[in-house]
């Protein structure tokens, strides 16, 4: 099983550690978030990554290649010319990706201590298109979920716009298992977001929710999370 780490971000919470680093190498008690990722994929099995790229991309391939790739096989999506969002940036992986297996993808500045496994059996059993960690923490924007945990809908809270169906919010974790099927179904081009792309799919393809609201979770997009995210990831 392959999985890509998406890193290629700007980071502008995280200012000012972002106005010379990536986001993705902002450090978490000695390890920076990248390490982290790296480590979290290859306890449950996943060494074949791709990492995407584009702020202060030199100094992500250098902290890849100084590690020898932390005892996985990495792969670098270069998007220098322009951060292509996180659809954008899954479809050019699609080369390294679809190789009629699941995948996984995770954001490089989450943390988490979600059964990745468990999830990737829950996708399967469910044969999902997409299967999307999510928690029910607040969240200015929600993915709406119906009663069978599918898919059917998102809302902006501050500024009051909708799509889809209603149903139960749920925040995504950036944390997600899909199928290689998505990529026959990718009808954006550029820059786009996969979420957009799933608010398209779910009224004909099954994309459900993981519920891990239990278990620990942090993104460090600001100064004051990865401050917290040190006193909750050893």
């Amino acid at each position: 099983m392959k999985a890509m780490i998406l890193a290629a971000g700007l980071g502008t919470r995280l200012k000012p550690f972002t106005d010379h680093h990536p986001k993705a190498l902002a450090p978490v008690n000695g390890k920076t978030v990248l390490q982290r990722n790296i480590e979290y994929l290859q306890r449950h099995g996943i060494v074949d990554i791709i990492v995407n790229v584009h702020h202060f991309a030199d100094q992500i391939e250098k902290a890849i290649n100084d590690a020898n790739g932390r005892g996985s096989n990495l792969t670098i999506s270069d998007e220098r010319d322009e951060v292509l969002e996180t659809g954008g940036g899954i479809l050019k992986a699609a080369w390294f990706l679809n190789d009629n297996e699941d995948f996984v993808v995770i954001n490089a500045d989450i943390l988490t201590d979600l059964d990745l496994s468990a999830m990737i059996a829950a996708h399967r059993e469910h044969g999902s298109l997409a299967t999307l960690a999510v928690t029910t923490r607040k969240s200015s924007r929600a993915l709406l979920f119906d009663k069978e945990n599918e898919l059917c809908g998102w809302r902006n809270d501050k500024t009051g716009e909708t799509k889809g169906k209603k149903g139960k919010p749920m925040a995504f974790s950036g944390l997600q298992v899909l199928s290689p099927n998505i990529f026959k179904n990718i009808h954006f081009t550029g820059k786009f977001s996969i979420i957009d792309v799933y608010l398209e799919l779910c009224y004909k393809y099954m994309i459900t929710a993981f519920d891990h609201s239990d278990g620990l979770f942090m993104d460090i997009g600001s100064p004051e999370k990865l401050a917290a995210a040190e006193k909750i990831f050893p």
